[in-house]
């Protein structure tokens, strides 16, 4: 697949502090990157480098295969972590504004935020004042305001802050339906359970370095241990007992088990039916929350 953007040894200083110190990545169109990283590590400093709203110290960026420049800012939708919008300004305004100025004519301008309003379920809030709405219909007036032009690249700054989980779930599906309408996404976020529900690529960065990069599945199968997932009745193989990583009581006399076992995995399995109550068995990968804490605990030591 195509290459939409390129980031080659980027680096970004503020004065003394080094926020972003030689990041590479090379990303697919129609892929959702997840960018993880501890407050400070230099997610949005990142963000605002693919924006344009800082430019680099060193280093280059491609947006298609051409070196990033200003005609590309229109191809490009931008939710910030910190929300941009007019609070004196009517809603149905000021996304026409915003999408006008990407480059639609006031028709489709009209046309687009009517369409994204009703799709949102919000479009009797078309002619209030912004800072009358409540927290979380402001959000979803910033997210219409990033997505209203039809973006082929969709920055995400933490998109599902100040969300309620409904709406949360909301904005989550709304990605998704981008997403399968060909929208390359970058999201930076907290919530690894949309991580693994969501991306197909995965980049974590730590005080300004990249300490883990690619695809979920294959990031989570390159840290396997070998665990076993097991829920059980029955009292637990005697040779198993030196095995148990962790185990938590469940209803019904049933109990959680995470395994090390040397043992096959179809060795394992017949032991624990020859002696017990098998109700789950599966492999245990860890989990990107699991991932996330291992690594940045390892580059802060």
């Amino acid at each position: 697949m195509a290459e939409i953007l390129r980031i080659q040894n980027i680096t970004k200083t503020f004065g003394t502090h080094v926020a972003i110190d030689q990041v590479s990545l090379s990303l697919k169109k129609n892929s959702i990157l997840g960018l993880l990283g501890p407050n400070g590590a230099g997610k949005t400093t990142l963000l605002r480098l693919i924006t344009q709203i800082v430019l680099p110290d060193s280093g280059q960026l491609f947006f298609n295969g051409s070196p990033l420049n200003e005609s590309h800012r229109v191809k490009m939708g931008y939710l910030p972590e910190e929300r941009g919008l007019y609070r004196k300004m009517r809603v149905q305004e000021q996304l026409m504004y915003f999408a006008q100025l990407r480059g639609l004519s006031a028709k489709e301008a009209k046309q687009q935020s009517s369409e994204w309003l009703q799709r949102l379920q919000i479009e009797h809030l078309h002619s209030q004042v912004l800072e009358t709405l409540s927290k979380g219909q402001q959000q979803k007036i910033q997210f219409i305001s990033a997505v209203v032009h039809k973006p082929e690249l969709l920055i995400l700054d933490e998109p599902f802050s100040g969300f309620d989980p409904a709406n949360a779930e909301v904005i989550k599906n709304e990605i998704l339906s981008l997403h399968q309408s060909g929208t390359t996404i970058i999201y930076s976020t907290h919530r690894m359970d949309t991580v693994e529900d969501v991306c197909t690529e995965l980049l974590m960065i730590n005080k300004a370095k990249v300490v883990l990069q690619g695809e979920p599945h294959a990031i989570r199968k390159q840290f396997d241990k070998g665990y076993v997932r097991l829920v059980y009745s029955g009292t637990l193989p005697t040779q198993l007992q030196s095995a148990i990583v962790e185990q938590r009581l469940l209803e019904g006399n049933k109990t959680s088990y995470l395994l090390s076992s040397s043992l096959d995995r179809k060795q394992l399995l017949q032991m624990l039916i020859n002696q017990g109550e098998v109700h789950h068995f599966e492999e245990h990968l860890p989990s990107m929350h699991e991932l996330f804490l291992d690594h940045v605990n390892k580059t802060n030591e």
